[in-house]
């Protein structure tokens, strides 16, 4: 098996959020002025982006804040935690540090490398140095206020090179395992969707299939050829109709046909959302029967919290639904 490498430039781009433990009993006496419990007053936390771009080696600031609505009259003694999920499949999640006030503690490999900024009331950025090879991955702020428990998120993605790497014995010779530790050697780490994506779109062309950090297998062609998938792979659309009324199966087949159509398919809706960010909350039907619909930004009323493709399953044919509709690419 080859796999798809990332050999490290000179920035990074970081992404965080957070959980709980630690000086816990500090609560349950009160925290700092001996309240635990207020009514009318909701806790906020944030970050004031989604991603920050550091340098290997160098340091970098996660930013997290907290507030309250409305104001409080006099500062609040909380508890800050860190903590970081590897991009890595099958990776777990780690804490990186704990704070109550100045009182703080680290853990792991961050510990000399962390500490809270703390420049103004509510500031719970994170400050790290020394950035390292394997910090990429999600960083999870959370602030803990009594009852009250809040969290933001950001990543941290490793900016360079994707480049193929193959087994000194031929082709398709790695494991996942093994493809880790053969990127290691190379002074690399295993390439993510998005990089791979981004060079991809950016003209990478390698009918070679890799590994990625997220346990997937993909390689990256913009040449459509005959060994690599075959010639007919114009580009798509996938789209949700806008119908007068919601349709049974037969009556959705029939809606996309008559707009120069077919359903779509399970893996090019997952394609669509994956690759183009399609976001509709709005169930539809599928070429198999199914009715699904694509979230990128998670909002209420939309399910899960986290990005998907949702699924209600296969419903009875003669059930009304909308309908997602696939419109091939010019050749």
């Amino acid at each position: 098996m080859r796999i798809c490498c990332l050999l490290l430039l000179l920035e990074a781009q970081l992404v965080f959020s957070i959980p709980n433990s630690f000086f816990y009993h500090d609560f349950l006496n009160g925290n700092g002025n001996k309240e635990i419990h207020f009514s009318g007053v909701k806790l906020h936390v944030d970050s004031a982006q989604p991603s920050v771009f550091a340098v290997t080696g160098g340091n970098a600031t996660m930013p997290c804040r907290f507030w309250y609505e409305p104001e409080l009259t006099s500062p609040r003694e909380v508890r800050v935690k860190w903590s970081w999920l590897p991009t890595v499949a099958g990776g777990q999640e780690t804490d990186v540090l704990v704070a109550i006030g100045s009182r703080s503690r680290t853990f792991g490999d961050f510990r000399g490398r962390v500490q809270l900024r703390q420049d103004f009331p509510g500031d719970a950025a994170l400050v790290m140095t020394e950035l390292q090879l394997n910090d990429a991955g999600r960083y999870h702020c959370e602030v803990v206020d009594g009852l009250e428990d809040k969290s933001t998120s950001v990543y941290l993605e490793l900016q360079g090179v994707v480049f193929p790497y193959q087994h000194p014995q031929g082709h398709y010779h790695l494991s996942f395992l093994g493809a880790q530790q053969a990127c290691e050697e190379q002074g690399s780490i295993l390439a993510t969707f998005p990089q791979l994506f981004q060079s991809w779109k950016e003209g990478l062309n390698w009918c070679n299939a890799g590994w990625l950090a997220d346990g997937t297998v993909q390689y990256p062609i913009t040449q459509p050829r005959v060994p690599c998938g075959g010639h007919n792979l114009a580009p798509g659309k996938v789209y949700y109709l806008q119908p007068s009324h919601k349709m049974n199966l037969t009556e959705a087949q029939q809606a996309c046909q008559e707009d120069g159509a077919v359903l779509a398919k399970v893996g090019q809706l997952y394609a669509a959302w994956k690759l183009t960010g399609l976001d509709r909350c709005d169930a539809g039907w599928l070429a198999d029967g199914s009715v699904r619909y694509p979230i990128t930004k998670p909002r209420r009323n939309c399910g899960p919290s986290e990005p998907g493709v949702r699924s209600f399953g296969f419903p009875p044919p003669q059930h009304k639904h909308g309908v997602y509709c696939y419109k091939a690419g010019d050749k």
